[in-house]
């Protein structure tokens, strides 16, 4: 029996908000952050459809049989700084190379529109996404304690080099 295949598409009308409630509650399962955390990517969502510039910014929706499994956002920091946002990946969809290949698309993305640098925040305890991140050649620049979601954390800064 062979797998269904992951598609990637822009988003549709309900498509971000169920990537903010799917995240929150995945979290919440896995990590015990609190409800703090949804405020927090509800923002980034809410940021990115009101300023969304189409010519460099972008967003992909990971659908597996007709359920939203995964995203990823690339959102213009600056004229040459793209940043990686809300990289997802429901457990159902895990072991098959979403994580990698959101990233992969965010990654031909911002060298396509020229970025030299592209820039991600995380916290060490996402281990497995701290992986495709390393994997795909980001470096960890720095990291800072922080209590947020309603835990003890380390935030990480990483980045990628585009003109290597």
């Amino acid at each position: 029996m062979s797998q269904s295949a992951i598609t990637l598409r822009d988003p549709k009308p309900g498509d971000l908000g169920f990537i903010v409630h799917q995240q929150a509650a995945l979290y919440a399962k896995e990590y015990g952050w609190d409800w703090t955390f949804e405020a927090l990517i509800a923002q980034i969502v809410a940021d990115f459809i009101r300023e969304f510039n189409p010519t460099m910014e972008r967003c992909w929706i990971a659908e597996l049989d007709g359920k939203v499994v995964g995203s990823a956002f690339v959102v213009k920091q600056s004229e040459q700084v793209a940043k990686l946002r809300m990289l997802y990946v429901h457990e159902a969809a895990r072991g098959r190379g979403l994580g990698k290949h959101l990233v992969n698309e965010c990654i031909e993305f911002s060298k396509a529109k020229r970025y030299q640098t592209i820039v991600l925040w995380t916290n060490d305890v996402l281990t497995a996404a701290r992986h495709i991140y390393e994997a795909a050649g980001f470096t960890l620049i720095d990291e800072s304690s922080h209590f947020s979601f309603g835990h003890q954390q380390t935030g990480q800064n990483w980045a990628l080099n585009l003109n290597n």
